[in-house]
């Protein structure tokens, strides 16, 4: 049954709150990554477990958190997941061994795994059928924004504080949440006789934290040179046919694969992986862009990053009111797609010279995209489900978009690793006595800096190494402007997707749990 009025309000802040709690920390850690090294005295290959068991929880719980909260109660659950968030934030910030740390950011990502999926679910039973698109557009808020800010935040935190006040911030807000959802969100019943499903869960657990694992440490682990590589992608694929052939013949399977008979969600699946590979690959992408070529700091990438942000949480509200009014979802997602192939085109035009103006209007254009994007795409996959498939579907739902955005991270270091190759060889070709340019560019560095008093020799010696370093940040700016371009192109060849939707001039609203 909806909420109305007052309260219908405070559990959709509630919910986006709790949201935010987990999607801010899923980006906010990755610009503190230096100063946590630093003062834990670990080695770069071993902090980047702080990211990846995060990662790797969270996406394992996400299928099946809507079985969870069938099992123990949607409120429940939700409550035990904000509490046990806290706690693992305060224990992360407490910290003192990267092995104490690694622990609890696993906790963390186990308890932020049901935040998402379920305050989803109970999001689009609070709002009225009519309203659909207004309660997916508000959910989209802490969805898209959470990644987005999340290094800004980390940034200024990180640049005025320490580290583990990134993980103190959490605690105030966990804390307000927990007692909103205490006080204000309604029970489910609980279906305690189900039996539980523990082949499904030991497969579940096996495939999607192998497939996670690969995915966030393959390229720096360069793939398949490991066997612990070899060996998770094995597991990984073996894992999953296992688990998707469990799950079809058991009666009681931990994520319920028939609601795939809806061809709506079935696509949604993919859309979903697709937006995730924008969102969150871009999000990567663009620091790295900014603080390895152009210079920045974290905190003005991260400041950079806000006026998108900002502009994706203006244009939510107005693209629920649109499908509201019956506008095509599949028109808006693909203006969305456009959109974000545009910001794509005009980052990967991106020079030596350019500065912050110069990229303010495609993150602008980007911040529209993803409004237009999350939320006529996820109204597009949930909308023909009813009662329990809720929140087995926003489980999954989540959980490939989740995905999309590892395989879009690891895609991305990966091409810029082979195109940086391909780029140094193709402009290292013209460094040759033979080429005039090479000559006279030598010559006059050669005189400038004896000018300045250096030896032969010695103004040799510089002229060369500022020959390489301009050779390197070309290269760099060569390879992201491919990795830009790339990204674009994904977006764009996915528009036919969305017409294998079925069009509704009143997109059908997402029905009652009750």
């Amino acid at each position: 049954m909806a909420e109305t009025g007052f309260k219908k309000w405070i559990i959709t802040i509630t919910v986006i709150m709790a949201s935010l709690l987990e999607l801010i920390d899923t980006t906010i850690v990755n610009v503190a990554i230096p100063h946590i090294q630093g003062n834990l005295g670990a080695t770069l290959e071993d902090i980047a477990w702080v990211v990846t068991g995060y990662a790797v929880a969270n996406v394992i719980i996400l299928p099946m958190s809507g079985w969870l909260g069938g099992r123990f109660g949607r409120k429940s659950y939700f409550l035990t997941s904000i509490i046990i968030f806290t706690i693992a934030s305060f224990l992360c910030g407490n910290a003192t061994t990267l092995n104490e740390l690694v622990i609890f950011r696993i906790l963390q990502g186990i308890a932020g795994g049901g935040l998402i999926s379920t305050g989803q679910t109970i999001l689009l039973e609070t709002w009225p059928r009519e309203q659909i698109g207004t309660a997916t557009a508000l959910f989209g808020l802490g969805a898209v924004v959470g990644p987005t800010v999340g290094p800004t935040i980390g940034g200024w935190i990180t640049e005025n504080y320490s580290w583990p006040w990134i993980f103190y911030v959490n605690l105030p807000v966990g804390a307000l949440a927990a007692f909103l959802t205490y006080t204000f969100i309604r029970e489910t019943p609980k279906e305690e006789k189900r039996p539980i499903d523990w082949w499904g869960i030991g497969l579940l657990a096996i495939a999607v934290g192998s497939l996670q694992t690969i995915l966030e440490k393959g390229e720096s682990e360069d793939w398949f040179a490991k066997n612990y590589i070899i060996v998770l992608t094995i597991t990984a694929i073996l894992g999953i046919i296992l688990f998707i052939w469990r799950e079809l013949s058991t009666d009681h399977p931990i994520v319920n694969f028939s609601i795939m008979r809806h061809r709506s969600f079935s696509v949604g699946m993919f859309t979903s992986f697709i937006l995730g590979f924008g969102l969150y690959g871009s999000v990567f992408v663009f620091p790295v862009f900014c603080q390895n070529l152009l210079g920045f700091n974290a905190q003005q990438t991260g400041e950079l990053l806000f006026p998108g942000g900002l502009c994706t949480i203006i244009m939510m509200p107005f693209i629920g009111k649109m499908l509201n009014k019956g506008i095509p979802a599949q028109f808006m997602a693909t203006a969305g797609m456009f959109l974000f192939f545009v910001f794509t085109w005009m980052l990967s035009n991106s020079t030596l010279a350019t500065g912050e103006k110069d990229v303010l209007i495609p993150l602008l254009i980007r911040g529209v995209g993803m409004a237009l994007l999350f939320v006529p795409l996820t109204t597009l996959a949930m909308a023909d489900l009813k009662g329990p498939e809720i929140g087995q579907g926003s489980g999954l739902n989540n959980m490939m978009r989740q995905l999309g955005g590892s395989f879009g991270i690891a895609a991305l270091t990966t091409l810029i690793h082979i195109r940086q190759g391909y780029h140094r060889s193709t402009l290292i070709e013209h460094v040759n006595p033979y080429n005039p340019a090479f000559t006279e560019r030598l010559n006059q560095l050669v005189h400038g800096f004896m000018a300045k008093g250096k030896s032969v020799l010695d103004a040799t010696h510089m002229a060369y190494a500022a020959i390489e370093g301009t050779v390197i940040r070309q290269t760099m700016l060569l390879t992201y402007d491919d990795a830009y371009w790339i990204s674009g192109l994904i977006m764009l060849f996915s528009i036919p997707l969305l017409y294998l939707q079925p069009f509704r001039k009143n997109l059908k609203p997402v029905a009652d749990a009750h």
